[in-house]
């Protein structure tokens, strides 16, 4: 008996590869799902079963409750039996007890149950084996044997256990597969199921490219060349750049092999696909001029705008346009991926018409008194281009020159923009409180369409420092908020600087708010509302004896509040020559200002009054239409009278229209 469940344990272990002790808890849940089977025993009864590996003996040990006498042998059991067991055992206790039940009594059924718990947790076992081994391979390279395929997956032959599928998405274009053929893929990804892992495997995506140079280039696998950036468009085109970290290695030549062997053999994995290999480089200039390979570049001039993003405007030569674009952008697009920037290609000659068009515009303006031979030697050779005349390559060399001049002065411009720009960002902070940068925008108490979107900035004083001077980056944030962000926010920003509060206090408390969990706020009791409306009416009654009261010192504190607002700015208060105060009610108003006051009309409010008893305008409502701005000639925070109308700058000229 004991060589039979030996051979028998050893030969599922073997033929399943799982460890001995998966199989033996297999066993020890069968046994227990076929007693409970044939005895009966309900599923609150704690049950347990152990097997012996050395000796292969089974026993059941059943959970039983210690009685003076025995009505249920199957539940209960005598004080002395239960001291043989546990000695410390008492009356009422529970104690596991061995029962007299061997596997032999089992009936057909409870045999029958044993044999599907066994199968039912070898599979589990197995999936779970499979599900480890393959996610520990994830991101690797394996080998396939293509098993079914139709228009949509390819079923892959893992080994003799596991499955995986290829989907069209994954495949590269134009492959064809044939029955029991061989492929090497890359998993993709590993996912959980209950039928066992699913494995996803590609051919087209770009760390297959990855692990095939790591693969056959020994250099890269013992760390001596590194692999910076990948682009891959599978079964056309991909550009790598490679960077060597020891000196005396060309990364370049070791990528290619001798006779360019190593490469081939990864364009023959990839049938036939176009792989270019570019040497890594600091300078965006020069590795941008790179990846344009095969075509031949005159220049690379940048321009990181840090609205609109990285753009690097690259001029080629007439005969290399085609090239440097490549079949349908084919090649400036694997060049834009691999380096990071907008790649803008134009000609020479496209270049200099531009130019010639444009030397009454700064910053060309000047090159007439600066360069006046080389523009008239370009006009020539441009007259002598429309003749259809044969231009000799010194010719092209000075076209070249003149386009090169132009652009770098057109970027020396963009250059100083952008410095003036930061210059400015720079003075505006300098006039902002340092605890504004420390209060998160929850201070604001702004709607939470705003506050996400607004996520980018990080503090109020950010929001403030972009309203100021920085309103093209605003409005690139708010572009997708509904109603009005811009009032909103202005607003919210003159409330918080008209409060008398204590930055360091806000700072605590909106801190505390984000990192604390929310607590859900209980509603009061109705007794509570019930003295809430009883004290309304009278609240309301003193609100409107002392109405005029409040509207006197709010008249006579006026200007004082103004200078406690600005002075935390440290700049000094100045009102636009169309703000002045009203001298005498009987006096008309002009038209213009009765037009502008209905366009500051409210109309949200409105909708709230009673048109028949107006209430009175009050001065502290009027002085929420200023906002504040920096006025670039005296380099302080000053405050204006807000208006509906639109006022924003004039957007730079961020380069010249040709």
């Amino acid at each position: 008996m004991f060589n039979e469940l030996q051979s028998a344990f050893n030969e599922i272990a073997e033929t399943r590869a799982l460890p001995a002790d998966v199989v033996l808890e297999a066993l020890q849940s069968a046994l227990v799902s076929a007693y409970r089977r044939d005895s009966g025993a309900s599923t609150a009864q704690n049950i347990e079963a152990r097997i012996d590996p050395a000796t292969g003996r089974a026993r059941i040990f059943v959970e039983k409750e210690v009685t003076d006498e025995v009505f249920s042998p199957n539940t209960e059991v005598t004080l002395e039996k239960a001291r043989f067991y546990d000695p410390e055992s008492e009356l009422g206790d529970t104690v596991m007890v061995q029962v007299e039940h061997t596997t032999k009594k089992f009936g057909r059924i409870a045999a029958q149950t044993a044999k599907q718990v066994i199968l039912q947790k070898i599979r589990e076992a197995e999936r779970n084996a499979l599900y480890g081994e393959y996610i520990e391979r994830e991101g690797d390279l394996i080998f396939g044997t293509v098993q079914s395929m139709n228009s949509q997956v390819v079923t892959l032959r893992l080994g003799e256990r596991a499955e995986a599928i290829l989907p069209r998405s994954q495949q590269i274009p134009g492959e064809r597969y044939r029955t029991h053929e061989k492929l090497r893929v890359f998993i993709m990804e590993v996912k959980r199921t209950n039928k066992g892992p699913q494995i996803v495997t590609s051919r087209s995506h770009r760390n297959m490219l990855r692990r095939l140079l790591e693969y056959e280039v020994p250099e890269i696998g013992n760390g001596q060349v590194e692999i910076k950036s990948i682009a891959r468009e599978a079964g056309y085109r991909s550009k790598i750049a490679v960077a060597a970290l020891q000196d005396g290695i060309d990364p370049v030549g070791a990528c290619v092999g001798m006779r360019g062997i190593r490469i081939q053999n990864i364009v023959k994995e990839l049938h036939d696909e176009k792989i270019d290999v570019i040497e890594w480089n600091n300078d965006p200039e020069v590795f941008i001029s790179k990846a344009l390979s095969p075509a031949r570049v005159n220049g690379v001039y940048l321009d990181d705008d840090p609205h609109t993003g990285r753009t690097a405007i690259v001029v080629v030569g007439d005969d290399q346009l085609s090239l440097a674009i490549g079949r349908e952008g084919q090649n400036a697009r694997l060049a834009a991926k691999l380096t990071g920037w907008r790649i803008d290609i134009k000609s020479v000659t496209e270049t200099v018409v531009g130019a010639l068009e444009n030397l009454d515009v700064p910053p060309l303006d000047g090159l007439l008194t600066s360069h006046g031979q080389l523009i008239e030697d370009v006009r020539q050779i441009l007259e002598k281009r429309e003749a259809n005349k044969a231009i000799m390559p010194e010719e092209f060399k000075t076209l070249g020159k003149f386009a090169n001049l132009v652009e770098k002065r057109l970027q020396r411009m963009r250059d100083d923009m952008r410095n003036e720009e930061r210059e400015q960002i720079n003075a505006v902070r300098a006039t902002l409180p340092e605890a504004l940068f420390e209060l998160p925008i929850a201070a604001l108490q702004l709607d939470d369409e705003l506050n996400e979107a607004l996520e980018e900035l990080g503090t109020v004083g950010e929001v403030m420092l972009a309203t100021l001077a920085d309103e093209l980056t605003l409005e690139r944030l708010l572009r997708k908020v509904s109603g009005d962000p811009m009032l909103d926010i202005q607003s919210a920003l003159d409330d918080l600087m008209e409060s008398d509060v204590d930055f360091d206090e806000m700072i605590a408390k909106y801190t505390a708010v984000v990192e604390q969990p929310s607590v859900e706020v209980e509603e009061p009791e109705p007794v509570v509302e019930a003295v809430v409306e009883e004290v309304t009416p009278v609240v309301e009654e003193e609100v409107e004896e002392f109405e005029p009261v409040v509207d006197d010192l709010v008249a006579e504190e006026e200007d004082e509040e103004e200078e406690v607002i600005l002075d935390a700015f440290g700049g000094v208060i100045r009102e636009d020559e169309d703000e002045e105060e009203e001298v005498a009610e009987e006096e008309p108003e002009p038209v213009a200002e009765i037009i502008e006051d209905l366009v500051e009309f409210d109309a949200d409010d409105a909708l709230f009054e009673d048109y028949d008893s107006p209430q009175p305008k009050k001065k502290k409502e009027r002085k929420k239409k200023r906002r504040l701005v920096y006025d670039e000639e005296s380099g302080e925070v000053v405050a204006k009278r807000r208006r509906k109308t639109s006022r924003r700058r004039d957007d730079w000229q961020d380069d010249i229209d040709f």
